[in-house]
Formats: structure tokens, C-alpha cells, sequence
């Protein structure tokens, strides 16, 4: 489980309480990877505790509520080093809504399909632009790579829209019928199939 991996390297770096590791979890990948929910995170911790891979001790601080520190054991060391060390592949396909979108689209006729995809063309364009600025305002390696990252899949996922209306055209009518029911009419139907 990646998240439960990226836990396991922040405690690289020493003993934190949850908080922190969300913190650092969020300035380490940046802005492109989104939050860390804190309940998902305890739950994580939890499980590493669980596993042998995480320790944790309760600090009492006086003029606060104690606090949970979590650290990282050998057998968690292990289990990262050897996670680090072996490739990503992935393993469930490209589950992608845009796809999704493009069938449906293509069902609806070809000026929806030219309405989409003039609607998705825009909106990548509008991210790179904004990953362009994030990129040239960003100091740290790991972050600018990320955001590299997203800059070159939004790149694909453009040339792919740029090319989707061409290549779907002959799957799209010109005014696509949409199949519908009233629910009156539906529930008439019911009853004369039970008769």
C-alpha cells in the first residue's frame, strides 16, 4: 500500500506523532498528490502498528493533551527498503473517467462529442497553464518532479482529447437517439407484464 509506504519513510526521518507525519506528508509530495485525511492516516499508523513495522509511546506534555509518538521498527525498515527497491507496476489498468466520458459523449452524437471535446481540450489547457506556474515557483526536487509528472500526463491526456473527436467520429451519429422511460409509462408496463 503506497500511503502505508510513504508513512514508513517519513518515520525514516525520525519519531513523529500523526499530525506531524500529515504536515510532512503534504509538504514532501506537494500540492499535485492532495491532503492526507487524518482518520485515513491513524488508521494507517494503526496497521503498521499492528504489522510490527510502527512502535507507539504516549507523551504526556502538561499544558497540553498527550500526545502519540509513532517510530519506525527494523522489521518496518525492511519492509521499506525492499518496497523502495522493487519497480511500480500497475495493476489495475486505466481507469479513467474521461473515457467514461468520451462513451458517453460519442453515444450522444457528434455535437456532443465536438461539445466535450472542446469542454476537456480547455480544461487541460488550463491546468498545464496553472502546473507552469506552480512548476517555476517550486524549490524542492521531489516536488518539481511531481509536478512534471502531472505536466506530462495532462500533455497526454490532451493529445489524446485532440485526437479522440477523428478517431470516435464514425462511432457517433449525427443525432443520437436517447432511449428513455417515464416513470409512469414504466410502472403501466409493470403491471400489464404481471396480468
Amino acid at each position: 500500500m503506497p500511503l502505508s509506504h510513504a508513512v514508513l519513510t517519513l518515520l525514516a526521518d525520525g519519531p513523529s506523532h500523526g499530525y506531524e507525519l500529515k504536515a510532512r506528508f503534504e509538504t514532501a509530495v506537494g500540492p499535485q498528490w492532495g491532503g492526507l485525511n487524518i482518520g485515513h492516516l491513524y488508521q494507517i499508523l494503526d496497521r503498521l502498528v499492528r504489522d510490527g513495522h510502527v512502535t507507539r509511546s504516549h507523551v504526556t506534555q502538561s499544558d497540553r493533551p498527550d500526545k502519540t509518538l509513532y517510530r519506525l521498527t527494523e522489521s518496518g525498515a525492511g519492509e521499506l527498503r525492499e518496497w523502495a527497491g522493487a519497480p511500480w507496476v500497475r495493476s489495475s489498468g486505466f481507469r479513467d473517467e474521461l473515457f467514461l466520458k468520451l462513451l458517453a459523449a460519442t453515444r450522444l452524437g457528434t455535437d456532443a462529442l465536438g461539445s466535450f471535446v472542446s469542454a476537456q481540450r480547455q480544461a487541460y489547457l488550463s491546468d498545464l497553464a496553472a502546473l507552469t506556474r506552480l512548476r517555476r515557483e517550486q524549490d524542492d526536487p521531489l516536488v518539481s518532479l511531481l509536478i512534471d509528472a502531472a505536466i506530462a500526463h495532462t500533455r497526454a491526456d490532451l493529445q489524446i482529447v485532440d485526437g479522440a473527436e477523428d478517431r470516435l467520429a464514425a462511432m457517433a451519429t449525427t443525432g443520437a437517439d436517447v432511449h428513455t422511460v417515464r416513470p409512469e409509462d414504466d410502472g403501466l408496463r409493470a403491471l400489464g407484464e404481471g396480468a
